[in-house]
């Protein structure tokens, strides 16, 4: 790749770390092109054709993720407020656009999410995200650590992809119940399947809090069980931590190999360690794990 082009990747990554920032802003065309030190006379045809959607498009797109995230995942905050933060006048107007998208109100969908709808909604937006220039990754990334042993609560999730957004909002329900926040209670997700299993139905993942406490129940299927401790190479990601199958891909195919190390029966897990919405897309944070022997 020449330096101009790799110029050209690292000014169109600054719009979209701008845009996720500024969601809740006026995001105007001259200001989004002023970010990038480009024309705004060609900018928007640069964005579209780079992205394969306008910067209305991707801005009306990106406020509307945080908008469904923030219904179904966050109850503190009310429709009205959401609507308000994305970039609505009035929570009618906020609630038209809403069920045009998915089909549901937004009370509706705080309820009862129609997660398959959501999904393909947010198609367009992931396949843009998708063109920015791949993450690269290098030995440098990984490091090796010994890691203490963390016992969990699991809730599990087994089948189908597309309603892994209903277990996860079971489990943030439980453990708000259970008084465990992210912030003194470590989240953490240990994959048992492929992210895309030859059948839906076979995917398979624990979703977990650390807690030594004895387990409450509170109606769910929760049980007691333990991260192990031990050698683990560590690849921290940063931004966009929705999809980690890049950062899992390079960690087995790329890193293991050529390190002469080996895999421990223990499957890769990930810690959670900022979060969307709580943080712009692009600052989530989160740690793959890969146990060694």
């Amino acid at each position: 790749m020449t330096a101009a082009l790799r110029d050209y990747h690292a000014r169109m990554g600054r719009v979209l770390d701008h845009i996720d920032r500024h969601l809740g802003d006026d995001l105007d065309l001259d200001g989004v092109s002023a970010v990038a030190a480009f024309s705004k006379y060609h900018f928007q045809r640069q964005f579209t054709a780079t992205f394969g959607l306008s910067v209305a498009r991707y801005v009306q797109l990106s406020r509307m993720k945080r908008a469904s995230y923030r219904l179904a995942y966050r109850d503190g905050q009310s429709v009205t407020d959401i609507a308000m933060d994305a970039g609505y006048d009035a929570p009618d107007a906020f609630a038209r656009a809403f069920r045009q998208r998915f089909g549901q109100s937004p009370s509706a969908f705080r309820k009862a999410p129609d997660w398959e709808t959501w999904l393909a909604a947010f198609g367009p937006l992931e396949t843009a995200r998708s063109k920015r220039m791949q993450r690269i990754f290098a030995p440098a990334d990984v490091a090796i650590r010994d890691v203490p042993a963390t016992p969990v609560a699991i809730l599990e999730h087994r089948g189908d992809p597309a309603g892994l957004g209903a277990t996860i909002q079971r489990f943030i329900a439980w453990r708000k119940a259970a008084g465990l926040h992210p912030r003194t209670s470590p989240t953490f997700n240990v994959w048992r399947s492929e992210r895309r299993p030859a059948t839906p139905d076979d995917y398979r993942v624990d979703l977990c809090a650390g807690t030594d406490r004895p387990i409450e129940s509170y109606g769910e299927p929760i049980k007691a069980g333990e991260i192990p401790g031990g050698r683990c190479a560590v690849l921290r990601v940063v931004g966009h931590t929705d999809n980690l199958e890049p950062a899992a891909l390079y960690l087995y195919r790329d890193w293991l190999p050529a390190s002469g190390e080996e895999a421990r029966d223990f499957p890769i897990y990930c810690q959670r360690l900022a979060f969307f919405p709580e943080v712009p897309e692009h600052e989530a944070v989160a740690e793959l794990f890969l146990p060694l022997k």
